[in-house]
């Protein structure tokens, strides 16, 4: 006898890929691996100050105390999301900004909102794993335009029009962009915002890793453009280190034509659920207000361990990578030897005991290996360096 599943729930009985069976294996052995992919830098010795937390986690429990909650998140925290963006050069209003408990529950909110079943979704190729499993579940499909890496990763203009069909429902624009580290220029998201205003298209941009940019004075933001109708997306778990905090928004800019109509649908999709801690609610001036001392030391460390990853890669002569401009990962060419992806990195995991991902997790073309760039370097650097003898194994 076997339970009845839905079309939907059955997909999701799949298997665990190689990769993944083999370094459990391996870690049920006792070997050690070293997991060089992991972007949750409260693993790494990042993390918001703790005794301050504590104190502005019990203050908003007392302020907290009566339950009064509103469909678009509570007054105070919105109104202190809305400065964050002032302070960045972009005026959203506090009335355009929905609370959410994280950026993949705003995707699902977008994608219900703004498509039917079996409506499309432009992304960015490379793309994020995550947003096939949003996809499926919204019943939306996923289409991609691709970002060049012969030109620094720079958006392809002419393939992204090229697919846009009376399907589409909206345009993606990840920067900086997860794993290739690419942040989209002035010039690009104007260009965008063209082909979305002549196609009347949201964006949805997705900014988790804006504060951490390389070389760079600010990150170019589509909320800065014409186009018709940005949702833009960020949240604590990479802004302040907060992952377990949950709270996350979606800050609607553009034409009030479009902005009204898709703000009226999110408000009353979240009022059904209301998923978004009070208490954490009540805390967000406070981290806002008490975080911006460490911010600027987390901005400088991830810096800093980036510039000392990307220097150990630069070591292996078969690697070669367009160094990212932001965010927490990299995405690495093997110009030799000639493998599979999924070959090499159940390769370097066996040989050098390091978790790496194939870039066919991201829908990058062979041969590429994707990594985490903001580990600690006395654990990057060692393992960088047995990747680099597992590699020279290959072609001995």
């Amino acid at each position: 006898m076997t339970l009845p599943f839905s079309r939907l729930a059955a997909t999701f009985q799949t298997h665990t890929n190689p990769l993944y069976r083999e370094r459990d294996a391996m870690l049920a052995r006792g070997e050690p691996v070293v997991d060089l992919i992991s972007g949750n830098v409260t693993g790494q010795g990042l993390a918001y100050p703790q005794a301050v937390l504590e104190s502005i986690l019990a203050d908003a429990a007392r302020r907290a105390r009566v339950y009064r909650p509103h469909p678009l998140g509570q007054p105070a925290a919105r109104e202190a999301i809305s400065g964050y963006y002032r302070s960045r050069g972009v005026e959203i209003p506090a009335d355009q900004i929905l609370l959410t408990p994280g950026t993949s529950l705003a995707y699902w909110y977008t994608f219900l909102v703004l498509c039917n079943p079996g409506d499309e979704i432009l992304t960015p190729r490379p793309s994020y794993p995550l947003f096939d499993e949003i996809a499926r579940i919204a019943g939306v499909r996923m289409a991609s335009y691709r970002l060049d890496e012969s030109r620094g990763w720079a958006i392809d203009l002419a393939d992204l029009e090229t697919h846009i069909t009376p399907r589409t429902r909206a345009i993606v624009l990840i920067s900086p962009h997860n794993p290739t580290g690419a942040v989209a220029s002035t010039a690009e998201l104007d260009a965008l915002a063209e082909i979305a205003s002549r196609h009347a298209l949201p964006i949805i941009a997705d900014e988790v890793f804006s504060e951490f940019l390389f070389g760079l004075d600010r990150l170019p933001r589509p909320a800065a453009t014409r186009a018709p109708l940005v949702i833009t997306l960020n949240g604590f778990s990479k802004l302040f280190a907060l992952p377990g905090i949950k709270l996350g928004w979606m800050a609607l800019s553009g034409n009030d034509e479009f902005v009204r109509p898709v703000l009226t649908a999110l408000e009353a999709l979240s009022d059904a659920f209301l998923p978004v801690n009070e208490i954490v609610q009540a805390a967000v001036p406070q981290i806002f207000e008490q975080g911006e001392e460490f911010l600027a030391r987390y901005r400088r460390e991830i810096a800093g361990r980036t510039e000392a990853t990307l220097a150990a890669l630069a070591r292996i002569s078969s690697l070669t990578l367009v160094p990212p401009r932001g965010g927490f990962y990299a995405a690495v060419r093997v110009t030799a030897p000639r493998h599979d992806d999924e070959e090499l990195a159940l390769h370097l995991l066996r040989s050098a005991g390091c978790l790496v991902h194939p870039g066919f997790f991201y829908d990058l073309d062979p041969a590429h290996l994707v990594l985490s760039t903001v580990l600690d370097p006395a654990v990057a650097e060692p393992a960088i360096a047995r990747i680099a003898a597992a590699l020279a194994s290959l072609t001995a």
